[in-house]
């Protein structure tokens, strides 16, 4: 079945399609429609982007350290808490990872609580968006072990403790990280869809009371959801900064 477009996806494909269809061009990829290459998915992830880059970039200008704001105090508090989140689990000068962390984890944040607003629906709900949060987190760890270690040094931490379990760690070791971009993809897109799914059909099952508690439920699974990822990429990064031998 054809994807319903929301309002918005509409005004993309109405106004924007050559666009879209030169980028895929680009790409050498060719849209099912062109006349209606725009997916709603994709829509709603630029739609996220514009809303954390716009309101970012209004905001900073107003952060005071003698009169912070309620959004300071918000990101301070998010901030100090990923940070916490860091240390607890052992990275070697964790602050300077922190950026990442944070990034990923209000974005994916934002990218869930999407979906409440009407029309809308949340991006991660198509495999796509974890798929390439997933593909990012496995090469800024792997890429942030090589520049913390070395490559040869990062490379020995596949062979284990000792030379002598080295053929057996090797293979075990490569497919359990081959392994991570899916599992991560997999948890976030499942439990979104599910949660999103689950939500509709309540709300249109009953009138007030039902959905109010399966709202409060999807705010939950989707700041659990994201803050879930950002701790997976937390661990993955301080196992391959680690620098015991």
């Amino acid at each position: 079945m054809p994807e319903q477009e929301n309002w918005l996806t509409a005004i993309f494909n109405d106004h924007l399609a050559g666009l879209a269809n030169a980028i895929l061009g680009a790409l050498n990829i060719h849209a099912e429609n062109p006349a209606r290459p725009w997916q709603t998915w994709i829509v709603m992830e630029l739609l996220v982007a514009a809303i954390l880059v716009v309101l970012f970039a209004a905001v900073r200008s107003t952060f005071s350290v003698d009169k912070p704001g309620k959004l300071q105090h918000i990101l301070e508090v998010t901030y100090e808490f990923i940070k916490a989140t860091t240390d607890e689990i052992g990275i070697h000068h964790g602050a300077k990872y922190v950026p990442f962390f944070g990034t990923l984890f209000i974005f994916i944040l934002v990218m869930n609580l999407i979906g409440i607003i009407p029309a809308f629906e949340s991006p991660t709900m198509n495999p796509a968006v974890p798929a390439g949060l997933a593909v990012c987190t496995f090469l800024y760890y792997n890429t942030m072990g090589i520049k913390e270690n070395g490559l040869f040094k990062y490379l020995a931490h596949f062979a284990g403790p000792m030379l002598a379990l080295a053929p057996l760690m090797i293979p075990i070791e490569l497919i359990s990280h081959l392994a991570r971009p899916l599992t991560l993809t997999v948890r976030l897109y499942g439990n979104m869809f599910a949660g999103e799914t689950v939500t509709n059909v309540f709300i249109r099952l009953t009138y007030l009371i039902g959905p109010v508690i399966f709202m409060a439920l999807h705010v939950f699974v989707a700041f659990i959801q994201a803050y879930v990822f950002m701790l997976l990429a937390v661990i993955y990064v301080s196992g391959a900064t680690a620098h015991e031998h």
